[in-house]
């Protein structure tokens, strides 16, 4: 099975510099590549991977900042441009921000890769062109290297190896015939339907003014300068260390939910869409004019939505689940709070408060987010047992695209939507 492996550099500063100088050439081919997609696609015509790594060649043997790189990461940056095209779309790929975006690159041949153990705390690894490396040896690398990313977060630098651990998924959980249901919220951030709470503050309000204060030190800098590269390294130092409290508690509360339940039951939250901006709304008798709509409200939960980081408890549990045999799967979030558990009536009213849910039909109390996750598990449990004709139990339903062919012969019960595959064959114009 791959997994991951996280370790610290500790990179010399003429391989620090080399290593952010590969970090520009990857960003400018990216950055390039896209752009020449996006005119051919004006055109109406297609560019394959292949031409592009074609045409790579070519430029490395005209510039020698480009030549100077590793062949291997720069083809590997025109890989992950092409797939990520293949997924969302050339025109919704973005640009990559020197600013913005910090240094990376793969070296994707696990073969030309060699790591040695020095003692019980550091080991290196021998990679193309920057040599033998350190890096803190936190955890045993326990698999065989298939492929290594070397990136910066903050001031130091990372390296990532992809390695193949050679575990075997279980046939099944140690604990057979268990479920829960998973409730995101803001207030608490996990609930479960057998009244669990797991939470963590993520921020100490002390924490929280003194980002703000940090902020307002940015802002008083002038752009491009050596004060305003300081000032914006400690934003970054602070929302970094927030970041890895969050990424803590996730892999926790991941690890909690797969080896204690064999089906686990989210809400097919779409994070992205829930946290997006609301339009002004123009006043019709006043030209120019705009009524208020909410928008500071809405930025507050979506700043808290967001901080509580609900996508990535989903994909923590996902990623443990591999190796404890737990069936991960979503259903439809629609009137799960307004729901009551125990008579099923539907009603709105029946949420007195954040916390407190009184059936309106029965009497029935508890708390919200408990009733919640109670319906959640209940549906869960219906879709797990009576999956879907053509999908695994449990895996992920995939979402119907706009403008892709629908299977016409199937029954309205049975429709799904197939996706097209892109065209085989480009045509180089």
């Amino acid at each position: 099975m791959l997994t991951g492996r996280r370790y610290r550099l500790d990179l010399t500063p003429g391989q620090a510099e080399f290593a952010e100088r590969i970090g520009g050439a990857c960003r400018s081919v990216w950055n390039t590549a896209l752009e020449q997609r996006r005119s051919y696609r004006q055109r109406q015509v297609w560019i394959s991977y292949h031409e592009q790594a074609r045409q790579l060649v070519e430029a490395k043997g005209e510039f020698e900042w480009l030549a100077e790189a590793p062949g291997h990461c720069l083809q590997q940056t025109l890989i992950d441009l092409d797939q990520a095209c293949a997924q969302h779309g050339t025109w919704k790929v973005r640009w990559k921000s020197r600013v913005r975006n910090a240094p990376s690159f793969r070296f994707p041949g696990g073969g030309k890769i060699t790591v040695e153990r020095l003692n019980r705390r550091w080991a290196r690894a021998k990679l193309p062109k920057l040599g033998w490396v350190r890096f803190r040896l936190t955890r045993p690398l326990g698999g065989k290297v298939k492929n290594a990313t070397v990136g910066r977060d903050g001031r130091h630098w990372y390296i990532s190896f992809l390695a193949e651990d050679g575990v075997t998924p279980p046939e099944r959980h140690a604990n057979p015939c268990s479920e829960v249901g998973i409730d995101r919220g803001v207030v608490k951030v996990v609930t479960r339907s057998d009244g669990i709470f797991h939470h963590r503050v993520f921020a100490r309000d002390r924490e929280v003014e003194h980002a703000k204060k940090l902020q307002r030190d940015v802002a008083r800098t002038r752009k491009g300068s050596a004060r305003r590269r300081k000032a914006a390294g400690r934003v970054a130092a602070m929302a970094g260390k927030v970041r890895r409290r969050r990424q803590d508690f996730a892999a926790k509360t991941a690890c909690t939910l797969a080896t204690g339940f064999e089906l686990v039951v989210f809400e097919a939250l779409a994070t992205k869409n829930m946290t997006a901006g609301v339009e002004p709304r123009p006043d019709p008798e006043q030209p120019g004019v705009f009524l208020p709509n909410g928008a500071t409200s809405k930025s507050g939960l979506n700043r808290s939505i967001l901080d509580k980081g609900w996508h990535r408890i989903e994909l923590a549990t996902r990623s443990r689940a591999r190796y404890t045999g737990t069936h991960v799967i979503t259903v439809n979030p629609a009137y799960t709070s307004q729901r009551c558990n125990v008579c099923t009536a539907v009603d709105r009213k029946s949420r007195e408060s954040q916390a407190v849910f009184r059936c309106t039909s029965c009497g029935h109390t508890e708390h919200a987010d408990v009733n919640a996750a109670k319906n959640i598990v209940t549906a869960g449990r219906a879709e797990h047992a009576q999956p879907r004709a053509g999908v695994r139990a449990g895996a992920r339903r995939p979402r119907d695209r706009v403008g892709r062919k629908a299977n016409r012969q199937a029954t309205a019960a049975q429709a799904t939507a197939q996706t097209e595959p892109e065209p085989a064959g480009i045509p180089r114009h």
